[in-house]
C-alpha cells in the first residue's frame, strides 16, 4: 500500500447532492464557523490544501455543530477522508471509516490494469470473471472493479475487522462478499484455481521507515496496513508463493509496490511460478506488478515487459 496522499484524496468536487446546513445558525447550535474561519483553523494546523480541505467539510457537514466537529478531528491530525466519511477513489464514493486504511489516488492505477485485463479474460468466455482483492482495506480496489466489470463474481478479503466492517459496506453495493482472515485462509477453498483476476493492495513500506511517514498515516490507519517487514516485500512474498494455486490457467496477479522494490518483487512472482512483467504510471508514480499463471492466455514470450 502507498505511503502517503500528496493531495487530498477527496479533492474532487463533492457531489451536488451533498448540501450544506443553512447559513447562519439556529437556536441552541454554535455559530456557524465561516469558509475563511474553516481555512485560517486548516492552516494553522499545517494543511496544505486547505482551501480544498475547507470545501469539502462545508459542503459534507449537516449542521454548524457537525461542522466544528469535523474541524477539530481534521486538525487533530484525522486523514482528511475519516474525518468526512468517505473518498473518492476511481469514479466512486467509496466509505472510509475511522482506523480505515485510506484509498490513495496512485492506486487507481492498479485498477485499470485489472480492467483492462478483466475485459481481457472475459471475452471468451460468456461465465462471470472471477475476482479477489485481498488486503482489501475498505474495500475500494474491489468495489472500483465491480463497477467497472461486467458478469464479476467478486471476492474480498482482509485481516482488519474495522476494515472489513468498511469493506462490507462498499463492496456489497456491488454484490460481492468479504471475508475476515488472513490473505487467502477465508477465502473459500472453492475459488482454488478459479480466480481471474487477484488484486493484492500489500502493505510495502520497510519496517524502518514507517516511521517516516506522515504524523497522520502512522497514527490513524492501521500499522498491518503499512509495515511491509525489513524490505517491504513480506506480505507480497506470501501473496505471490501462494497465488499460482488460486489463479485459473491465464490468470492473473497485480500487486501495487515501490519502483526501487520492482526487481525484488518480479523474483517472487517468478519463484511463485508466475510469468511476471512491471507496469508503471510516472503521472500516479505508481508501481504494478502483474504475473500471469502459465495456461490458456498466458504469454510465453519475454517474461518481464518493459515500461
Amino acid at each position: 500500500m502507498p505511503t502517503h496522499r500528496s493531495t487530498p484524496q477527496a479533492s474532487h468536487r463533492p457531489s451536488p447532492s451533498c448540501r450544506p446546513y443553512p447559513v447562519g445558525s439556529c437556536a441552541g447550535f454554535p455559530p456557524r464557523l465561516s469558509r475563511p474561519d474553516v481555512i485560517t483553523r486548516l492552516r494553522a494546523a499545517g494543511c496544505v490544501f486547505a482551501e480544498d480541505e475547507a470545501e469539502l467539510l462545508l459542503t459534507t457537514a449537516r449542521t454548524p455543530a457537525a461542522l466544528a466537529a469535523m474541524v477539530d478531528r481534521r486538525v487533530s491530525g484525522l486523514p482528511l477522508e475519516q474525518v468526512l466519511g468517505w473518498a473518492e477513489f476511481a469514479g466512486l464514493r467509496v466509505a472510509v471509516d475511522p482506523g480505515v486504511f485510506v484509498p490513495r489516488r496512485r492506486t487507481e492505477f492498479l485498477v485499470g490494469q485489472a480492467v483492462a485485463l478483466g475485459r481481457r479474460a472475459a471475452r471468451p468466455a460468456p461465465g462471470s470473471t472471477v475476482v479477489v482483492d485481498l488486503c482489501c482495506g475498505s474495500g475500494a480496489v474491489g468495489a472500483a472493479l465491480g463497477t467497472a466489470l461486467e458478469r464479476v463474481e467478486l471476492y474480498a478479503a482482509d485481516i482488519e475487522p474495522a476494515a472489513v466492517r468498511c469493506a462490507r459496506r462498499n463492496v456489497a453495493a456491488v454484490g460481492g462478499t468479504v471475508y475476515e482472515g488472513d490473505l487467502f485462509a477465508p477465502l473459500p477453498a472453492a475459488l482454488r484455481g478459479r480466480i481471474d483476476i487477484l488484486v493484492a493492495n500489500v502493505p510495502y513500506v520497510p519496517s524502518e521507515e514507517v516511521g517516516l511517514l506522515p504524523a497522520e498515516a502512522r497514527e490513524h490507519e492501521p500499522l498491518v496496513a503499512l509495515d511491509g517487514g525489513a524490505d517491504g516485500l513480506d506480505v507480497l512474498r506470501r501473496v505471490t508463493a501462494e497465488a499460482s494455486r488460486w489463479l485459473a490457467p491465464g490468470g492473473h496477479l497485480l500487486v501495487e509496490t515501490g519502483e526501487r522494490q520492482a526487481e525484488r518483487a518480479v523474483e517472487a512472482m517468478t519463484r511463485g511460478g508466475l510469468l511476471p512483467r512491471v507496469a508503471v504510471s510516472e503521472e500516479l508514480c505508481a508501481t504494478v506488478i502483474i504475473g500471469t499463471r502459465p495456461g490458456d492466455g498466458a504469454s510465453c514470450g519475454r517474461p518481464v515487459a518493459g515500461r
